[in-house]
C-alpha cells in the first residue's frame, strides 16, 4: 500500500511527445520592426514606455545561433512567432522575402529537431492596421483572416502547432486602456477588458482557426491566455469569480472547440471584497514587481481545465524575471512540480514551453531578465544560463518530480 509520502516521492511521467522547449515573441527580440504599432508607441514619447526596443536581441539575423544553443542544450521544442506587421507592411502590400524568412525559420528547427509552434500575433499589429482603428475597425477581422492566408506558405507542412493570439484577454484589457486612457488602469491589478476589443478577437480566432484548417488540417490550432490565479480572501469569492469570468474564463469558453488552449502563468492575484489587494510587503518580489510565486503555474492549469473541459492544455508561458539564476531554478522547480500534480491527478497537459529563451525586450524596457540565455547589448553574444541546462535536463529525464500541495 502506497502512502502520501511514497506519491509524492514518485516522479510523474511526461506523455510521449511532450513539448519541452521554450517560448519568444517576435516583436520582442528580433529588432527593428519599424512598421508595428509598438515601434511608433516606443518612438511617440509616451511616459509609460521607458526605452524602445531598438535592435533588441538581433534574432531576426542571429536565429540560426539561437536556434543550434537550443538544440545543443537538448530542447525539442520552440515557440516563436510571425510578425504581422514585416508579413504585410503596408496595407494589401506583402513581402515574398518576409514569407521565405519565417519558413525558413521553420525548416532551420526541423533541421536541428526542434518542433516549431508558430504564434501569428503576439501583441503588435502593423502600424496601419493599428491607425485605422485597430481590431474593432470595421473589417479588421476579414484583415487579419487575409494575412493567415498569406502565410500559408510558412506554414502548410512540417508545423504541427499553431498559436493564432497570444493573451487576446491582455489585448482587450490594452483597447480599454487605450480608450479610457493610463488613468483608467488601476493601482493594483488589470482594469475590464474592452467588450467590443473582446468580441472581435473572438471572432478573429474562430476565423483564422478555420483558415488554417483550410491550409492544413493537420494542424492543431489553440491560442494562449494569461491566467492571474485570481485568489479570493473569505467572504470575496463573487467578487473573485467575476474578475476571472470577464478576464479570463470569456477567452477560455471561446476555446472550447479548440484543438489545444495555451496556459500563460507567472504569478497570483489575491482579491479581497474591493477588489485586487497589494501584495504583501514582506513577499519577495521579481524584476517585473510581482510576487515570486510558482504555485500559479498549477493552479492555473486546473482552473483552466475546468473552464475547457476535455481540451489539452499546453504550458505556453512560465517564468521569472530574476538576476539571480538559483532563484530562477527554485522558481521553476517549485513551478514544474504543479505541472507534475497536475499530470498525476489526470489533467491532459501536452507541454511545457518556459518564458524565455532569450534576454529581451519586455514591453517598454530591458531591465526584466526572463531568459534562460544571457543577452549581451552591446555584441549580442549568447551566454546560456545554469538554469537553461538544468531545465533541459529536467525534460530529457523523461518525468517531473512532485510535491505535495
Amino acid at each position: 500500500m502506497s502512502t502520501d509520502a511514497d506519491d509524492a516521492a514518485t516522479p510523474v511521467p511526461l506523455p510521449d511527445g511532450f513539448l519541452w522547449g521554450a517560448s519568444t515573441a517576435a516583436h520582442q527580440i528580433e529588432g527593428n520592426n519599424v512598421n508595428s504599432d509598438w515601434w511608433a508607441l516606443e518612438h511617440g514619447g509616451h511616459g509609460h514606455i521607458g526605452e524602445p526596443s531598438g535592435d533588441a536581441a538581433d534574432s531576426y539575423h542571429r536565429w540560426p545561433e539561437d536556434l543550434d544553443l537550443l538544440a545543443e542544450l537538448g530542447f525539442t521544442d520552440y515557440r516563436f512567432g510571425i510578425e504581422w506587421a514585416r508579413i504585410e507592411p503596408a496595407p494589401g502590400e506583402f513581402s515574398r522575402a518576409e514569407i521565405a524568412h519565417y519558413r525558413r525559420m521553420v525548416d532551420g528547427a526541423i533541421e536541428r529537431g526542434l518542433r516549431p509552434l508558430i504564434t501569428l500575433n503576439h501583441f503588435t499589429v502593423p502600424r496601419w492596421f493599428a491607425e485605422r482603428g485597430g481590431w474593432t475597425a470595421a473589417g479588421a477581422v476579414d484583415l487579419f483572416v487575409r494575412y493567415v492566408e498569406v502565410i500559408a506558405p510558412i506554414i502548410a507542412t512540417d508545423v504541427r502547432h499553431v498559436c493564432t493570439i497570444n493573451e487576446p484577454n491582455m489585448v482587450a484589457i490594452f483597447g480599454a486602456i487605450r480608450q479610457l486612457g493610463m488613468d483608467a488602469m488601476p493601482s493594483v491589478g488589470l482594469p475590464e477588458p474592452d467588450a467590443d476589443t473582446t468580441d472581435a478577437l473572438i471572432s478573429a480566432h474562430h476565423r483564422a482557426r478555420a483558415a488554417i484548417k483550410a491550409i492544413s488540417p493537420d494542424i492543431r490550432v489553440g491560442w494562449s491566455v494569461a491566467n492571474q490565479v485570481y485568489q479570493p480572501l473569505p467572504g470575496a469569492e463573487a467578487v473573485a469569480a467575476a474578475y476571472r469570468r470577464s478576464r479570463e474564463d470569456v477567452f477560455l469558453e471561446a476555446a472550447r472547440d479548440d484543438d489545444w488552449v495555451g496556459v500563460q502563468s507567472y504569478t497570483r492575484t489575491r482579491i479581497g471584497p474591493d477588489g485586487p489587494i497589494p501584495t504583501a510587503e514582506d513577499a519577495e518580489r521579481t524584476l517585473t514587481g510581482w510576487e515570486f510565486y510558482p504555485r500559479a503555474l498549477g493552479e492555473a492549469l486546473r482552473h483552466t481545465a475546468a473552464v475547457v473541459g476535455p481540451v489539452p492544455l499546453i504550458v505556453t508561458e512560465n517564468g521569472i524575471a530574476t538576476d539571480d539564476d538559483t532563484r530562477r531554478i527554485a522558481y521553476t522547480t517549485g513551478a514544474l512540480a504543479g505541472l507534475a500534480a497536475a499530470l498525476a491527478d489526470g489533467i491532459d497537459v501536452r507541454g511545457y514551453l518556459h518564458w524565455t529563451l532569450l534576454d529581451n525586450y519586455e514591453w517598454g524596457s530591458y531591465r526584466p531578465t526572463f531568459g534562460l540565455i544571457a543577452v549581451d547589448r552591446q555584441t549580442f553574444t549568447r551566454t546560456p544560463k545554469p538554469s537553461a541546462k538544468w531545465l533541459a535536463d529536467v525534460g530529457r529525464s523523461g518525468s517531473l518530480p512532485r510535491t505535495r500541495g
